[in-house]
């Protein structure tokens, strides 16, 4: 029995076809076929049903498809070992985060992942939490932090980072300022400035109001939130926050004689007076991955050193 017989029968148990199977792997159709029945007359057993119009496990072959499956991922997880005590990871791995992000955690498990493998180069890109799905699924990225309403979908896998409540932030003049909270049939009646679709907190948004039956009237979009935080705080339309950003906003603009060095009071967003929704919406960013896509060696150091760092948030995978 050789490993790239298991590895042919696990592709094509999964891709339910031979052809799929050999394009993954990038072997000839009729390659992966003869190795596959190599492996079943060497068991003894018809591992695959091939009488129908997609292949098919058999009962031995649903029974041995998770011992492939973890011999697979053992001499997998023996080359990383090897890798790491022998310094030799090299190559690029590529990160996505979500337009406008400055998460201190994403910076953080750069560092620290840099530092161990000082070998292999980082690339970032910035894309809407939708787009960088894709790209995971597709293999393009090898990790991203996305915004999601409601977790970042088959075939990934993710931990969560920062979950947070979505708020209302309206200008201290507007009238709504007199108020603490608004209800979403109230809030989808005003103008709304909010993150653009394909974001975690537009995604909650439209979600939230779908299920309370109303329609969010978004009249302005921004790409990150700082700037949805300052054309609230300028009277331009209801601002929908996360808690922890509409938290973090500065003072009006104006001159201040006891102000500390620093960004001048005109910099800052401008005040905000902040607003509960009821129901509830929550807003997640996750560290999301694809396990099926992490084909180099550095993108496997890049996941393993992932799973160990979100670890330590006492997180887990999603």
């Amino acid at each position: 029995m050789e490993l790239h017989q298991l590895e042919y029968f696990v592709a094509v148990a999964e891709e339910a076809s031979f052809t799929r199977a050999a394009a993954r792997v990038h072997v000839a159709q009729p390659g992966v076929s003869a190795q596959v029945r190599r492996l079943e007359a060497e068991l003894g057993q018809q591992l695959l049903d091939r009488t129908g119009r997609s292949v098919r496990l058999t009962e031995v072959g649903q029974a041995v498809l998770p011992f492939a499956r973890a011999a697979l991922d053992a001499v997998e997880g023996a080359r990383l070992t090897v890798d790491q005590l022998a310094g030799l990871v090299r190559g690029q791995v590529t990160v996505g985060m979500v337009s406008g992000c400055a998460l201190p955690a994403l910076a953080e498990l750069l560092a620290g992942f840099r530092g161990r493998y000082p070998g292999v180069t980082i690339t970032l890109t910035e894309d809407g939490s939708d787009r960088l799905t894709e790209q995971l699924r597709g293999g393009r990225l090898d990790l991203a932090v996305i915004g999601t309403a409601d977790g970042p979908g088959t075939g990934l896998e993710a931990a969560v980072i920062l979950d947070d409540e979505l708020v209302a932030a309206v200008s201290p003049v507007d009238p709504l300022a007199a108020r603490s909270g608004l209800t979403l049939a109230e809030l989808a009646g005003q103008p709304l400035v909010s993150l653009p679709r394909g974001t975690g907190v537009r995604a909650a948004l439209d979600a939230g109001c779908a299920a309370a039956g109303v329609a969010p009237r978004v009249v302005l979009e921004a790409s990150a939130l700082p700037m949805v935080a300052r054309l609230a705080g300028l009277g331009l339309g209801v601002g929908i926050l996360p808690a922890s950003a509409a938290a973090t906003t500065g003072p009006p603009a104006g001159p201040s004689p006891a102000a500390p060095a620093g960004p001048s009071p005109a910099a800052l967003p401008p005040a905000l007076h902040v607003l509960a929704v009821s129901p509830p919406l929550r807003s997640r960013l996750e560290l999301a991955w694809n396990p099926s896509a992490c084909g180099s060696p550095a993108s496997r150091a890049l996941i393993e050193y992932t799973r160990s760092f979100t670890a330590d948030f006492g997180q887990g995978g999603t």
